[in-house]
């Protein structure tokens, strides 16, 4: 898949609004709309979209069935949407950065450029680095110089693919000139086993590990935001320690192409009072997220500008599987 910049990009996801005026929505909506969640029951993504979901439908009339569609690179969920939904309002799914950086990894069933309808933008994940509490490393620096001196015995537990805590780290080794051990995990609970256990030396991910750095557990060495996290405010970014990388993955909701823009704006109407909901804001500030509210307009802005970022960054770091 080649795009030719922004101009392009803007262009594909102008076919969609064309095709949104193609069907009637007169009584949307009249039954549960079905939400995919791309990861597993109980995860960071999985507890936030659940609470946006029972906060959503109060203002949308109608009730939110979860289906749980987990795969190693968050992208079933999405793509199955995307190649059987029909355009009808009834499907919706979460759209993570995964989604739009793994067509430029490998070949993909569907092209995050035209494929989706774009709704609205909901939040972002913050994620981190995380060792256990009785680890040798107390800062960052003191685990990237102890990775630099010994090449490829530092390992690390972190979703596989197009996630973002995976390609975070590549960067950060990539920057730093540090070869170290990726250990693959399809979930935190997996990960965060391993490394109370002693089995890996840290974790790269969303913040799941949030309970166990607030019990003593884990010890957070950095985070990977554009600004110092709320709840450990001691804790500093990568930009801070010379390492200009942000990895925050804004996601947002989307659903097949072809969506009526009544329909669209319904949807989007009724999720901008769920994300203002306080049970769902309770959750975000919980799992120590933020709210990045974005309209349809400003989120379809946002991919279009996002998806030359991915290509480029997968072509930097050389992530393109034959």
């Amino acid at each position: 898949m080649c795009y030719r910049g922004v101009a392009v990009a803007f262009a594909a996801l102008g076919i969609l609004v064309a095709y949104g005026d193609a069907s009637p929505a007169q009584d949307f909506p009249t039954r549960p709309i079905t939400f995919v969640v791309p990861y597993a029951v109980g995860g960071t993504v999985d507890m936030q979209l659940r609470a946006l979901a029972a906060a959503t439908e109060k203002h949308l009339g109608q009730t939110f069935v979860v289906e749980n569609r987990p795969s190693s690179t968050g992208t079933l969920g999405p793509a199955q949407v995307a190649a059987s939904a029909k355009p009808d309002g009834y499907t919706l799914t979460q759209i993570h950065t995964g989604v739009l950086r793994f067509p430029f990894m490998a070949k993909a069933p569907y092209d995050p450029a035209v494929d989706f309808t774009y709704i609205i933008g909901i939040s972002g994940l913050t994620s981190g680095l995380v060792v256990r509490s009785d680890a040798p490393w107390k800062t960052i620096e003191e685990f990237l110089a102890d990775a630099k001196a010994n090449p490829g015995k530092i390992n690390y537990g972190a979703p596989a693919g197009a996630t973002t805590p995976y390609i975070a780290m590549q960067q950060i080794a990539r920057r730093r000139g540090i070869q170290w051990t990726h250990v693959p995990f399809k979930s935190f609970a997996e990960s965060s086993n391993a490394l109370l256990g002693g089995h890996i030396h840290a974790v790269s991910d969303a913040a799941g590990w949030a309970p166990f750095v607030n019990s003593g557990q884990l010890r957070l060495l950095v985070s990977y935001g554009s600004n110092r996290t709320r709840n450990w405010p001691e804790v500093p970014t990568l930009r801070e320690v010379g390492i200009d990388v942000v990895a925050n993955s804004a996601y947002g909701v989307a659903g097949p192409r072809g969506m009526n823009d009544r329909v669209v704006k319904i949807l989007h109407d009724a999720f901008k009072k769920g994300m203002e909901e306080p049970t769902f804001v309770a959750v975000l500030k919980k799992l120590e997220q933020e709210p990045i509210y974005q309209s349809t307009e400003d989120y379809r802005a946002y991919i279009a500008q996002e998806l030359i970022v991915q290509r480029q960054l997968v072509e930097e770091l050389g992530l393109k599987q034959e």
